[in-house]
């Protein structure tokens, strides 16, 4: 998701619960969620595509990793110097990188891996560790995902 302009505004409360809609049901019709939200369909499609212009929501399917071949899911910890933007950029390339965020704290980077197995999370640990400006890192393998949510944007 494209970062958002600080600028832009709080969302109203009609666009909440079309989000909110959407969230429980990301295919449901247009018709139905004009139902519910007391607006028009043509009203809501055009809503629906002003927050995916404005980088507000997207649309997509969610799958869960293990039932997909991915066996492994890691958060990475990176300590780092220098300019922290493109150590980013490098992280945010890796096509076994779904995460990337620049912290304050015990790290400068956390970043999500997800894999096939331990020996792809090794050569991943590998390609990070080489990467100019990166020090150290510290791994943190799931061992079991309890909760993962989508829908702080309808709170």
């Amino acid at each position: 998701m494209a970062p958002r302009d600080k600028n832009t505004s709080s969302l109203d409360a009609v666009s909440r619960a079309i989000i909110e809609q959407l969230q429980e049901d990301g295919r449901r019709p247009y018709a139905a969620i004009a139902k519910a939200v007391g607006l028009s369909e043509a009203a809501v499609r055009q809503r629906v595509q002003k927050l995916i212009e404005q980088g507000v929501m997207q649309i997509v399917a969610v799958t869960d990793p293990l039932t997909v071949g991915y066996h492994r899911q890691a958060m990475v910890g990176i300590n780092a110097e220098g300019d922290l933007e493109p150590i980013a950029d490098a992280l945010a390339a890796m096509p076994e990188v779904d995460y990337v965020v620049l912290t304050a704290g015990s790290f400068d980077l956390l970043v999500e891996v997800v894999v096939e197995d331990d020996d792809a999370l090794l050569d991943v640990i590998r390609r990070v560790r080489t990467l100019p400006g990166v020090r150290s890192t510290e791994s943190f393998v799931y061992f079991k995902l309890r909760k993962q949510t989508y829908q702080w944007g309808a709170r």
